[in-house]
């Protein structure tokens, strides 16, 4: 991987980590388009970059991170779900679904989903004054829906939004959930696969993967402050279009010139 290629990257990963279209599927269809020679390294140079978005998130809201014990806990519950089956199940996704058809097809499906609830949570009241307000079983539900969002292409962020939302949130309270619940969830993910694949990155790679964490880290924070303001302002459905015609794009793409062959 060069230098531009990480760059790329990386700025995908900072833009698209808090927006529900899929950060993972958007940097599975970079690699594809820019034809990463390292596929293996890649892989682990997306997750690991992730952590750069994160501290972001603990910059942005450290204020609500030092407010109370409550929200930790809450986060925790909601965490546990995709802890233990991502655990499971790390090795089957990450050799099975991380291609270009299953990122598609994913963006498409999820599409549908953001632009009905966008009709469903428009000017829809939030049960909670306060995100510290939620229950332990409805922060567990948020949980198994996040779960969702280990098929790459279906979105973290949309997954949880959703859940915050049927919940009982408000739009802007589960986003605001869906970046917190982003904090133990991504660290998680990278730290395992840093674990899985210490023995894989060279020193070389060192300064692929700072230089990724640092773009996306300064990419993320202007991402997050511009989301908050447009969803107030437009809702879901257009990042419901956007993956819809995404998706498509590039399955015909992939279809025209066999690039589902090399996922």
């Amino acid at each position: 991987m060069t230098f531009l290629q990480a760059f790329i990257i990386a700025v995908i990963e900072g833009l698209t980590e808090f927006l529900p279209v899929s950060s993972t599927g958007h940097m599975i269809l970079a690699d594809s388009l820019l034809k990463v020679r390292d596929p293996e390294f890649a892989k682990t140079f997306e997750i690991v970059i992730q952590l750069g978005a994160i501290f972001s998130v603990v910059l942005l809201y450290r204020k609500r991170f030092l407010k109370s014990i409550s929200i930790y806990l809450k986060l925790f519950v909601a965490f546990l779900p995709t802890g233990i089956i991502g655990f499971l199940a790390y090795k089957t996704i990450k050799t099975y679904l991380f291609n270009p058809v299953t990122v598609s097809v994913s963006l498409i499906a999820g599409g549908v989903l953001l632009i009905l609830l966008d009709r469903w949570s428009n000017k829809k009241e939030g049960l909670y004054a306060d995100l510290e307000d939620i229950s332990y079983v409805a922060a567990f539900k948020i949980g198994l829906i996040q779960c969702l969002s280990m098929v790459p292409g279906v979105s973290r962020a949309a997954a949880t939004i959703f859940g915050g939302v049927y919940a009982g949130f408000n739009r802007s309270q589960a986003a605001e959930f869906s970046f917190l619940l982003a904090v133990p969830t991504m660290m998680a993910a990278a730290g395992y696969d840093l674990l899985k694949e210490k023995d894989n990155i060279h020193s070389d790679d060192l300064s692929l993967l700072l230089f990724g964490g640092l773009v996306a880290f300064v990419v993320a924070i202007l991402a997050i402050k511009a989301f908050i303001a447009f969803l107030s302002k437009y809702g879901f459905k257009h990042f419901g279009y956007y993956r819809i015609l995404l998706g498509i794009a590039f399955l015909i793409f992939a279809y025209t010139t066999g690039l589902q062959l090399q996922a």
